[in-house]
């Protein structure tokens, strides 16, 4: 799920990398380009294993490589990506506010359940009736960034380095990628995607990407290694799958 709060005018092009690395953790990088006259976040539901408390995120900071996804692209032939949308007596006191961490540009946090919303920044909380027709994300911890508007910049449209970070999965076997849309406070049925996923897969059957685009390449060769902060693997390929136009509003595991 991609749920922006407050509303905003449009999001697209997003693009979202995952792979699993040691110790059943997976990665998740996600960029997009938004359109938005004030301050924001994006919230980002994430199946972590149980009790795995409030330090089971791990960010990681890509400020160095904005072209992180425009070099990823490099490694297949160009596809249009067409067009998208995207205790006692009294009042109990006050739980603590949630840790901060300054990643990049953003800054961010880790929910670790629907319950601790109420320890954020009330501007970017989803309405409680939300959950009821998703309820899946009911045992789901949630990563926050907040964005800056640019509101001075001559154009609303903004694209940002990608966001990244690392948590243990509760599914070991299988990627998440977070594709459900909530850009204007409700879910809908369907929705318009603009989205381009890849995937890397170190070792083990690579029979399920059989769907996708295999890059001609390892990554090491259209990709800077290093300054992917340990998200990419060099000496493994890179797989891809587009989904443009209006599809079932939901997310996508392999």
């Amino acid at each position: 799920m991609c749920c922006i709060m407050p509303r905003v005018e449009y999001v697209s092009d997003t693009s979202i990398f995952a792979r699993f690395i040691e110790k059943g953790e997976q990665i998740l990088v996600y960029s997009m380009k938004v359109g938005a006259k004030e301050d924001i976040a994006m919230i980002l539901p994430i199946p972590v294993a149980r009790n795995s408390g409030e330090k089971a995120v791990s960010f990681i900071n890509l400020e160095k490589y904005p072209d992180f996804f425009k070099d990823m692209r490099k490694g297949f032939r160009q596809i249009s990506r067409g067009k998208g949308g995207g205790g006692g007596f009294g009042a109990p006191p006050p739980k603590p506010k949630l840790e901060v961490v300054k990643v990049g540009k953003f800054e961010a946090s880790y929910v670790p359940t629907i319950n601790d919303f109420d320890r954020l920044d009330e501007r970017f909380r989803l309405p409680e009736n939300t959950w009821d027709a998703i309820p899946a994300y009911k045992k789901y911890g949630f990563v926050v960034f907040k964005i800056s508007s640019m509101a001075k910049a001559e154009t609303t449209e903004h694209a940002y380095h990608p966001m990244a970070f690392r948590f243990p999965s509760l599914n070991r076997s299988r990627l998440y990628f977070p594709t459900v849309h909530i850009h204007d406070g409700e879910i809908h049925d369907k929705e318009e995607f603009d989205h381009a996923l890849y995937c890397q897969i170190t070792g083990g059957d690579h029979s399920s990407l059989t769907s996708r685009l295999e890059s001609e390449q390892l990554a090491s060769a259209f990709m800077d290694v290093e300054k992917s902060e340990g998200v990419i693997e060099g000496d493994e390929h890179i797989y891809r799958k587009l989904i443009n136009g209006r599809h079932k509003n939901k997310d996508i595991w392999i």
